[in-house]
């Protein structure tokens, strides 16, 4: 052999190639592969992969119930923000009759009507925020301008100009209110 050759299979054999003379191993089998695997061993891991399965599915169900019961709970927001303009309405209404002369029956009238709309909003989970005389909150109440006062303490609300109504405890609409800069001169 020459030295060429020599170095050729060198090379050859270095790199995992077969080099003349070299024994030849036999292909490995899949049982010399891989051990075998303990039956038992891979039926706790198609368990324990079951089990999983299954607790993401039930998890995908109660989150499923809870996104549907929240979408059904607050279904009615639009329908019922289109209804308190009309509120407003009649709140206006009343205030302007209950001064007017000789107009009782419009007076009864506009309470009957506010009245049961009033007891729709309370059906529908529909709440008041109580603005007058409370501690000016940027999430319940849009401050529409201050105002000096002596009574007021200084961040309070003085008066509301619109009511603020929340639905099942989310805000549907924040009161529109005046609120105390202080005494005057302060």
């Amino acid at each position: 052999m020459t030295h060429a050759s020599k170095h050729s299979d060198t090379h050859k054999a270095a790199a995992g190639g077969e080099a003349p003379g070299d024994p030849v191993a036999p292909p490995e089998s899949p049982e010399q592969a891989a051990p075998a695997a303990d039956p038992s061993a891979e039926a706790e891991k198609f368990r324990d992969l079951a089990l999983r399965a299954r607790a993401e599915l039930d998890n995908y169900r109660k989150r499923m119930a809870r996104e549907k019961e929240e979408a059904i709970r607050h279904a009615n927001l639009s329908f019922l923000d289109r209804l308190l303009p009309i509120l407003d309405s009649f709140d206006l209404g009343l205030q302007a009759a209950q001064s007017a002369a000789d107009a009782a029956a419009v007076v009864s009238g506009f309470e009957m009507v506010k009245k049961q709309l009033d007891e729709f909003l309370q059906e529908s989970g529909v709440e008041t925020i109580e603005a007058e005389g409370a501690a000016f909150d940027h999430h319940l109440h849009d401050a529409v301008g201050h105002e000096p006062s002596k009574e007021v303490p200084e961040g309070s609300v003085i008066r509301q100009l619109r009511k603020g109504y929340k639905h099942k405890g989310r805000l549907l609409r924040a009161a529109s209110v005046f609120v105390s800069s202080g005494p005057p001169g302060s």
